[in-house]
């Protein structure tokens, strides 16, 4: 009950503070959590500023150290992704400490100079990877694991390859997770429609397993910007530019269970 009362007294103050500061004239963008396709209105609703303005978050006491904390230990699938290495140092500057998850030895250089600590493990080894997880011990589990290849034309002939990362891959983190504390998993996956075939349904099973361990789902939207596939020319929407993806994923490791949509 101590707990609670502190949580709803800070909720108060930050609440009462941000009306003042900003009145009805701040832009939110909103996050939805709950059951994936269910056709239900959601349950839960976290508004958080849009450039420009700091989100503040009231934490319980870490089920890890005791205490409010709001640094985190993160161990990151995909780190050295797109997304991934836009992460680390925002993670790091956070306060973060960042576990990066590569099977390349060529790229735990480019880590350990964004600020993480190199971990050197193939996704589809369970068990390396279950004891690199424990060896971590994180608080968070961030999936950013895909398998593209460098050139968009050759999408189509790495469908089975990101449908596979995207279910056995997630699952050996998954399993890693029950036997390391069972850390929050937050899990990359995308807010359009996918043509029928493997990748969406190794999508729709992704969701479902990770909203089964209590995670959460980051849809995001297609990516453009420095590195992406679309680097000169916006795509159609549901679209996100790849900088305001990585600011909005590193501002929501602290929602609930649920479904977070992430779009310009």
């Amino acid at each position: 009950m101590a707990s609670l009362g502190r949580l709803l007294s800070c909720f108060d103050a930050d609440l009462r503070e941000g009306l003042d500061r900003h009145g009805l004239r701040k832009r939110y963008v909103y996050y939805f959590s709950g059951a994936v396709g269910s056709g239900k209105s959601s349950s839960h609703v976290t508004a958080l500023g849009t450039s420009g303005s700091t989100t503040r978050m009231c934490r319980l006491p870490s089920a890890r150290g005791g205490g409010y904390n709001d640094s985190m230990r993160i161990f990151l699938a995909g780190a050295s992704g797109v997304i991934g290495k836009r992460l680390i140092p925002r993670l790091v500057q956070a306060g973060h400490v960042v576990g990066g998850l590569t099977r390349s030895s060529s790229k735990t250089e480019l880590l350990s100079h964004l600020g993480a600590e190199p971990i050197l493990c193939d996704v589809f080894d369970r068990k390396a990877l279950i004891q690199a997880v424990r060896d971590f011990k994180p608080d968070v589990i961030l999936n950013e694991l895909t398998d593209l290849p460098d050139d968009v034309t050759q999408i189509s002939e790495h469908t089975g390859l990101n449908a596979r990362i995207r279910t056995e891959g997630n699952q050996n983190l998954i399993e890693a997770a029950r036997r390391s504390g069972s850390p929050k998993i937050l899990a990359q996956s995308v807010a359009w429609r996918l043509p029928d075939g493997p990748d969406a349904l190794a999508v729709a099973q992704l969701e479902r397993s990770v909203l089964a361990e209590g995670g959460v789902v980051l849809r995001y939207g297609q990516f453009y910007g420095p590195g992406t596939y679309n680097e000169q020319q916006p795509p159609v929407e549901p679209r996100v530019h790849i900088d305001r993806a990585a600011d909005r994923t590193a501002e929501v490791l602290g929602e609930p269970t649920g479904v977070v949509i992430i779009i310009d």
